[in-house]
């Protein structure tokens, strides 16, 4: 059994189910894999994921992987090798810096099939040299903890780091999340490659993307970036990509009286995968609860259930407040009715007490309030 040092290496307890989805995303790479594999922790703390990749994450005995674990700074390196020290797999511990390592990387064509990027901040610079370093269909575990800029209250900030206009919008989560892989499919439409989300979420202070590059950009994909705005006044919600932008229709207010409040370019399109999250849950649960936390477990079926195929969700606080009534009712029945009037809708993923639909505001406030009406 291996033992973890932390030393002085960072390590927050909090991160635990993004650690756990590190390990199963390479697990399952791992399983499905026809040739060796390279992955890298590029910064790496005290280097848990690392560790836990190589006692949880190789699963297939076939494929020979490489570990690459690096963290910019070189006072960490002793306690990395001796975290690592009891790997049995090939493994090559670095102190680089982050951005010397890629582009040097992608100099001497050493390819990663896995990159978690962890950074603290926001890790726009990175973007670019990290999907470079990715082979084809590559996987990409990014985090931000640059919260302010993506949720609309530091709107210079998200100028100059995601070149897109936030703005502060209640699913504030969902619209961070959306910024960042807009800015991530841009870097790699850039160089004629394709982004697909596998799976997005957010505790509200770290916002972490996972993402696969593909080879070419799919058909149809450059209309997944676009607008969002929304009426502070009444609350009415409208989406348009840039492909087809046009003039914004007029909200559910008295003529005159609404404004939109518009953020982006943000991505429009999915934010989760549900067949690879299906598999990973299932494979989670072979695992058992020691490998992977019931927190982590949760995470993954709430994210299964919610695509996150429309950027258009109302808190329910927010639909008691506008109708004027009791307590929000319970988004079980909200989501069931929605459905039974032809309505796509789903509790959000993303964040809590939340309803996912493409109902306009005026139906959905009139569903809400015949369910109020009904004592649910």
């Amino acid at each position: 059994m291996a033992q973890l040092s932390l030393g002085p290496g960072f390590f927050r307890p909090e991160s635990r189910p993004a650690r756990d989805l590190s390990v199963l995303l390479a697990r399952h790479q791992s399983l499905n894999a026809t040739r060796p594999l390279r992955w890298l922790d590029l910064m790496a703390g005290c280097g848990i994921r690392a560790l836990r990749w190589g006692l949880e994450a190789l699963a297939n005995p076939a494929v020979e992987t490489e570990l690459w674990v690096n963290d910019g700074d070189p006072d960490r390196l002793p306690l990395i090798q001796a975290n690592a020290a009891g790997l049995g797999c090939s493994n090559r511990l670095t102190a680089e810096a982050a951005d010397l390592l890629l582009h040097r990387s992608i100099v001497e064509r050493h390819w990663f099939d896995f990159i978690d990027l962890d950074a603290f901040g926001a890790p726009g610079p990175l973007i670019q040299p990290a999907l470079q370093a990715l082979r084809f269909d590559g996987l990409l575990f990014l985090a931000s903890t640059d919260g302010r800029s993506p949720t609309g209250h530091d709107r210079p900030g998200a100028i100059r780091s995601l070149g897109a206009a936030a703005r502060a919008h209640p699913s504030s989560w969902e619209m961070a999340l959306r910024q960042q892989i807009g800015l991530v499919a841009r870097q790699a439409w850039m160089l004629g490659r394709g982004l697909q989300p596998l799976f997005s979420f957010s505790e509200g202070r770290t916002f972490r993307l996972a993402l696969r590059l593909r080879r070419q950009i799919p058909a149809g994909d450059e209309q997944k970036l676009g607008l969002v705005a929304r009426c502070e006044r009444c609350g009415a919600q409208r989406v348009q990509p840039l492909l087809k932008l046009s003039g914004w229709p007029a909200c559910d207010c008295v003529a005159g009286q609404g404004r939109w409040s518009i953020s982006g370019p943000l991505w429009i399109g999915p934010l989760q995968e549900p067949q690879l999250l299906q598999q990973l849950i299932a494979e989670a649960q072979q695992l058992g609860r020691q490998q992977i936390s019931p927190a982590t477990l949760r995470l993954m079926q709430r994210l299964q259930a919610d695509p996150g195929d429309r950027p258009t969700v109302w808190p329910t606080d927010e639909l008691v407040r506008r109708l004027g009534i009791g307590g929000p009712p319970a988004l079980g029945p909200l989501v069931q009715a929605l459905q039974a009037a032809g309505y796509r809708a789903s509790a959000s993923g993303v964040m809590p007490g939340q309803v996912r639909t493409d109902a306009e505001l005026p139906q959905l406030l009139q569903i809400c309030a015949s369910l109020r009406g009904e004592g649910i």
